[in-house]
Parts: structure tokens; C-alpha cells; sequence
């Protein structure tokens, strides 16, 4: 079955995409061992727990969004709008299959976890936007006048209440209908909708045709 690091990776996307599936509570280890083709007691030998089995894969997920946005922020040759719609955009692609059910389990039954991806997106994610839109300010790409705390947190609030079941039941039920649409979409109707309103004219048309 190959090396030792490939099976894990192999163990660690399968399990991930139960837990993205199912959430962490309804998936079991036999279900994983079983899609796997692997009995229950060699994926014990890998992994001596769900818990760990979960710990490991959003330790997996950090490195491959951290690789990815740093390989675009690092990248000489791109134009500042579209660092700033692929940063959103692989965020976006990593985070939004992350579904309200498995945040939940992840606040209630893995709180270590849970603590750490939060610390993760706001130390990467946030911080490095911060970075990127004062970028976008000194490149004359972003309006000046715009304080850029409440650009990055407008984003954040808008994304996480969008996402979380709670705050969606409050509205009328045709306006929650409405909103039945990929978690993906949200994220990028969210960026255009509220970063094409920040860009300069200029920036805007290559944001827009980006």
C-alpha cells in the first residue's frame, strides 16, 4: 500500500471527507477502515483514535492552505486584484466545505481542535489580509480613506454569519430558501459584493475581469 506518509495521507483524506460528509460525531472508524479496504485494527495502528484521526486531518488542512496562499502572496508576477481574488478564492475552496454541522461538533466534542483552526485563520487568513489590503492602499489599488481593520472583519462577519445556521433562522423562510446555495457561492458572491466596492476604478476592472 505504499510508505508509511502515503497511507497516512491516504487515511487522512478519507477520514476528512467522512468528517466534511457526516460530521465528527456520526463518523465511525469502521466506515473509514472500510472505504479504506483495510481492517479496523491496522487503522488503529496508524491512528489510535477518531479524535486523533480528526487532529490530524485539520493539521493537514493548515499546511495545504498555508502552502497555497503563500505560494500566491510570494508570487512576484501577479497584479495585486487578482492576489487578492485568489487568496479569497483558496480560502474560500479549503474552508467552505467545512459544513455548520462539523463546526458544531468541533466546539463541542474536539474544543482543542477547534481553538487551534480558529487561532490558524486568524493569525493566517486575517492577518494576511490585513497585510495584502494595506499592499492594495500603498499600490493606490485600494481607497485610501478605508480603515482596514473593519475591510478584513466586514469580510470575516459577513462569511461567518452567512454560514452559520443560527443566524440564517431568524429571517423569513423565503429569504432562507433563497439561500440555499453552495457554501463556495457565498464566499465568492461575498468577495465581489463587498471588495469590488473597495477597489479603485482601476483596480475594479481587473478585479472584475480578473
Amino acid at each position: 500500500m505504499g510508505s508509511k506518509a502515503t497511507v497516512e495521507n491516504k487515511i487522512l483524506d478519507v477520514a476528512f471527507r467522512f468528517f466534511l460528509k457526516k460530521g465528527f460525531r456520526k463518523t465511525t472508524m469502521e466506515e473509514i477502515a472500510q472505504d479504506l479496504g483495510m481492517s479496523k485494527k491496522t487503522l488503529y495502528k496508524y491512528y489510535p483514535g477518531k479524535f486523533e484521526l480528526l487532529s490530524a486531518s485539520f493539521e493537514m488542512l493548515k499546511t495545504k492552505l498555508t502552502a497555497k496562499t503563500e505560494a500566491i502572496l510570494d508570487n512576484r508576477y501577479i497584479s495585486f486584484p487578482l492576489k487578492l481574488k485568489s487568496t479569497l478564492s483558496v480560502v474560500a475552496t479549503y474552508l467552505a466545505p467545512i459544513s455548520p454541522e462539523l463546526f458544531e461538533d468541533l466546539k463541542i466534542l474536539a474544543p482543542e481542535v477547534w481553538e487551534d483552526l480558529r487561532s490558524y485563520i486568524n493569525e493566517s487568513a486575517y492577518l494576511r489580509f490585513q497585510k495584502l489590503i494595506a499592499e492594495g492602499v500603498e499600490l493606490g489599488l485600494v481607497k485610501a480613506n478605508l480603515n482596514i481593520s473593519l475591510v478584513v472583519m466586514l469580510y470575516a462577519a459577513a462569511v461567518q454569519s452567512l454560514l452559520d445556521p443560527n443566524f440564517r433562522s431568524q429571517f423569513p423562510p423565503g429569504l432562507q430558501k433563497g439561500m440555499d446555495i453552495p457554501a463556495s457561492d457565498i464566499y465568492d458572491q461575498a468577495i465581489s459584493i463587498l471588495y469590488e466596492g473597495i477597489l479603485t476604478e482601476e483596480a475594479r476592472n481587473e478585479f472584475i475581469n480578473a
